[in-house]
């Protein structure tokens, strides 16, 4: 094959603008994100995001991250989010995703102390503040629902404590499906082995999230992300689904201090409704280069 024949083949499907997008990385506790700030205008169609999100999340191809935040106006909220992940899915709602949002809109001037954000999983509620120089934002993460219709789960009731693939498994939804199972031994777990088998079991329809915890003199929590099909430094709606489902099963109080990989989170209640506490960092912004195409296109 001629070198001309083969810069041909690699130019197919490639966008006709991929260059000259700005975007800024943030991380809230290790979970990174790119961020497109869409308030003034859309910068990716609707119909390219899935496939943009794919190519950028790519930690070798693209910038790297475990999601794609579009930040845009909403008619109900004071911002909107949409997270698209590294298989191009869209996920209905991120814990430490919506505080990098967070942290963009205060940096930029658009919010306040106090603002909501529309999301899929409905209207969250945000309360943000500087610690010690650092950023951190208090997130209203709703009423987790642990009847399996909401999760949702196949069955009926409430989905605690069920055998599946070698555990005792219980299932929440707190702003998107959670599986959560406790464990004594968290360190050598091979998640990465364990959990696809649960993430994609047939009890889940819409698949779920897979958290394995272990409660002792810290409440730690591993997580197997959906849509990233990978584990995650940290996950804000699954420290909270492991905080409610411990609670649920009278294992700790109304507040719940939880180390992950990337650092900690406070999960509180206040009656059954959760709150978590968290912080938030920009790593870097830039623009997207002319050079950026769709080569990993060729690679997944």
């Amino acid at each position: 094959m001629k070198l001309k024949e083969a810069a041909m083949i690699r130019a197919e499907g490639r966008p006709r603008d991929g260059g000259g997008i700005s975007f800024t990385k943030l991380q809230g506790n290790g979970n990174d994100f790119i961020l497109i700030d869409e308030e003034d205008r859309v910068v990716v169609a609707d119909s390219l995001k899935p496939s943009f999100a794919v190519q950028c999340c790519h930690r070798n191809f693209g910038i790297g991250g475990d999601g794609v935040l579009f930040l845009s106006p909403s008619h109900h909220a004071d911002l909107r989010m949409r997270l698209f992940q590294p298989d191009g899915s869209e996920a209905e709602m991120c814990g430490n995703g919506i505080r990098c949002l967070a942290k963009y809109a205060w940096d930029s001037g658009m919010v306040g102390e106090s603002f909501e954000v529309e999301t899929l999983a409905g209207i969250i509620s945000l309360k943000v503040r500087e610690i010690g120089g650092d950023f951190w934002a208090r997130v209203e993460m709703g009423l987790p629902c642990f009847d399996r219709k909401g999760i949702p789960a196949i069955g009926e009731g409430e989905f605690l404590m069920e055998p599946l693939e070698g555990f005792e498994v219980s299932a929440v939804n707190t702003g998107v499906p959670h599986a959560v199972i406790f464990t004594d031994d968290l360190l050598n777990l091979s998640i990465e082995d364990l959990a696809p088998h649960i993430r994609h079991s047939s009890l889940f329809p819409e698949g779920a999230n897979v958290n394995f915890v272990r409660i002792g003199d810290t409440f730690q929590v591993r997580t197997f992300e959906r849509g990233v099909e990978g584990e995650t430094l940290s996950c804000g709606t699954g420290s909270v689904a492991c905080a409610a489902v411990a609670r649920r099963m009278g294992m700790v109080g109304d507040e719940v201090f939880v180390e992950t990989r990337g650092g900690p989170l406070l999960i509180t209640f206040e009656g059954d409704r959760a709150c978590m506490d968290g912080p938030a960092a920009t790593v870097y912004s830039g623009i997207l280069s002319g050079e950026f195409h769709w080569d990993i296109s060729q690679v997944i």
